[in-house]
C-alpha cells in the first residue's frame, strides 16, 4: 500500500497550518472528504489533482456508513498511488480518519484548526477546559462532561435529535451558544431545532451546568453531590457515616425496592431503585476517599465481568437457553475465583444472604460435586426422618438438639424444593402473603357475622378458615 498523508484544513480559508499547506504542495493527488466548506478555499486554486469524495455523502445511508464508505474509497485509492487526504477541522477528531487509521498504521497526520477551538473564537470565549465530540457521539450516547464543544451540527434533522438528547441530560431551559461562519447566537435548549440554517460550521458551546439547575443528573452527579455532602461544609449526618453504618440502610433499600417490584408500581421502582442507587454511590465514594477503589474501577470490574463470564455471547461457547447460559456463567465464574477445592465453591455462599436463599445455593453448589440426592422421592424420606429426630429432641427436652433438629428439617424442606426446581425464599414469601390475605379475609367474615376473632377457639377458627379457603379457588 502507498503512503498516506491525512491534513486537517481547519474551519475557515486561513486557518491551514504551514505544515500543512507545505504536505499539500508537495503532494501528487489530494482527495478531500467534501469541497463543500470555506476551508476548502485555501487549496481549491492549487495546481494539483483534486478528488471529491462528496458523492460518497449522496450513497451513505447514515452518518456511521458515511465514515466507513468514505474510508473505503481512500484506502482503494492508496492501493493505487500516495494519498494526501484534506479534512475540514482537525484531523485528529475526523471520524472518517479514525476509520482509515483502523487499517492504515504508518499514515502522517497533520492535525489542523479544531472545530472547538474555531467555536470558542468565534464565541469569544476562553477556558482551559472544555470536552470536545461531534453531534453524532453525543447522539451515540458517547459520554462527556461540562463544559462541552458539540460540533458537526450539520442539519435541522441532526439539532432537532440533538435537542432531545440534551434536554434529557440538563433540561430545556438551559441556555447553549451556537456558532457558525454566518452567526452567533444564545438560545435556550428547546429552541435548538427552530434555528433555520445549520451546515457543516455549526457548533454548540454548553457552559458548566451548576448542579443545582439541573433538571436531568447522570451517575457522575450523584458522585458530586454526595461529595459536596461529606464535606466540611456538608451534612453532619453524611459525613458520619462509614461502610459499617449504611449496611442496614443498603439492606433495608434493597427489600424496598423488592416490595415495588413486586407491586408493579413504575413510581415506586424508579424511587427504590435510586435509594438502592444512592447506596451504592456512598460505597464508590468510601472508596474513593481511602485511595483503595474508585467509581471506574467499579464499573470496569462490572463490565469486564459481563464479557468474560457471558462467552456463549461474546467468546466461543454456545448457549441456546436459559439454563445452559447460566451453566456457562458458573463455568466462567469458577475458572475466575480460581476456587482450590469443593469446599470453597460451597462455603463462598455469602453468609448474610436470607437464610433460606443461602441454604438453597449451598445445596445446589454442594450438587455440582455428585453430593446431593439423587431423586426428590429420596428428599422426602429426609423430611419425614428429620421430623421423627425432632420429635425425640422434643421428648428429651432439650432445646439445643430441638434448635438443632429443627434447622435439619428446614434444610431438608429446602431440598426437596430446589430438587422440585422451585425458589425456596420465593416460595415463601408467596405462601406467606397469602396467609396474611387469608387471614384478612377470615377476620373480615367473623366481623360481618358478629364475632370477635380473639374470642373464638382453634377448632372454630379452622373450619372458618377452610370454608374461606375452598370458596376462593384460586388459592389467595
Amino acid at each position: 500500500m502507498h503512503k498516506l498523508t491525512v491534513i486537517g484544513l481547519g474551519c475557515d480559508k486561513n486557518d491551514i497550518t504551514l505544515s500543512g499547506l507545505n504536505a499539500i504542495k508537495g503532494a501528487e493527488k489530494l482527495v478531500v472528504r467534501t469541497m463543500r466548506t470555506l476551508s476548502f478555499d485555501a487549496v481549491k486554486d492549487l495546481d494539483k489533482e483534486i478528488i471529491s469524495l462528496d458523492y460518497v455523502y449522496e450513497k451513505s445511508r447514515s452518518f456511521n456508513t458515511l465514515n466507513v464508505n468514505l474510508a473505503k474509497e481512500v484506502i482503494k485509492l492508496l492501493e493505487i498511488s500516495d494519498v494526501c487526504y484534506l479534512v475540514d477541522g482537525s484531523a485528529t477528531e475526523d471520524l472518517s480518519t479514525k476509520e482509515i487509521l483502523k487499517r492504515v498504521k504508518d499514515a502522517k497526520v497533520i492535525s489542523g484548526v479544531s472545530a472547538k477551538e474555531k467555536c470558542l473564537e468565534r464565541l469569544k470565549i476562553s477556558t482551559t477546559s472544555c470536552a470536545s465530540l461531534s453531534a453524532y457521539d453525543v447522539l451515540l450516547d458517547e459520554e462527556f462532561s461540562f463544559p462541552a464543544v458539540i460540533y458537526a451540527i450539520d442539519s435541522v434533522k441532526i439539532a432537532s435529535e440533538l435537542k432531545l438528547k440534551l434536554m434529557n441530560l440538563i433540561g430545556e431551559e438551559t441556555v447553549v451558544y451556537l456558532a457558525s461562519n454566518n452567526y452567533t447566537k444564545k438560545i435556550p435548549i428547546y429552541e435548538l431545532d427552530r434555528v433555520k440554517v445549520y451546515d457543516y460550521s455549526t457548533s454548540l458551546y454548553i457552559s458548566s451546568v451548576k448542579l443545582t439547575k439541573k433538571e436531568r443528573f447522570i451517575f457522575n452527579d450523584l458522585l458530586k453531590i454526595l461529595e459536596i455532602l461529606r464535606s466540611e461544609n456538608g451534612c453532619p449526618w453524611d459525613r458520619e457515616q462509614t461502610p459499617k453504618s449504611i449496611e442496614k440502610n443498603l439492606l433495608e433499600e434493597t427489600y424496598e425496592l423488592l416490595d415495588a417490584i413486586e407491586s408493579d408500581d413504575d413510581d415506586k421502582i424508579i424511587e427504590e431503585a435510586g435509594d438502592v442507587l444512592l447506596q451504592v454511590a456512598f460505597y464508590i465514594l468510601f472508596g474513593e476517599e481511602s485511595g483503595r477503589y474508585n467509581a471506574e474501577d467499579v464499573l470496569s470490574n462490572i463490565c469486564s465481568k459481563l464479557i468474560t463470564r457471558h462467552t456463549h455471547v461474546f467468546g466461543q461457547d454456545k448457549a441456546n437457553s436459559g439454563e445452559e447460559a447460566l451453566s456457562t456463567w458458573n463455568k466462567n465464574k469458577a475458572i475466575e475465583k480460581g476456587y482450590n477445592n469443593a469446599y470453597e465453591y460451597v462455603d463462598s455462599v455469602p453468609k448474610n444472604l436470607p437464610a433460606l436463599m443461602r441454604a438453597q445455593k449451598v445445596g445446589s453448589r454442594a450438587g455440582k460435586y455428585n453430593f446431593d440426592f439423587n431423586n426428590v422421592e429420596e428428599t422426602y424420606l429426609k423430611v419425614f426422618e428429620e421430623i421423627e429426630e425432632i420429635k425425640q429432641a422434643v421428648k428429651l427436652g432439650n432445646k439445643e438438639e430441638i434448635e438443632k433438629e429443627c434447622g435439619d428439617l428446614i434444610f431438608s424442606v429446602v431440598n426437596t424444593v430446589r430438587k422440585l426446581g422451585v425458589d425456596a425464599e420465593t416460595a415463601l414469601i408467596k405462601s406467606t402473603n397469602k396467609f396474611i390475605n387469608r387471614f384478612k379475609r377470615l377476620e373480615e367474615y367473623l366481623i360481618k357475622n358478629g364475632k370477635d376473632i380473639s374470642e373464638m377457639k382453634i377448632e372454630e377458627l379452622d373450619r372458618y378458615y377452610d370454608k374461606l379457603k375452598a370458596e376462593n379457588a384460586d388459592g389467595n
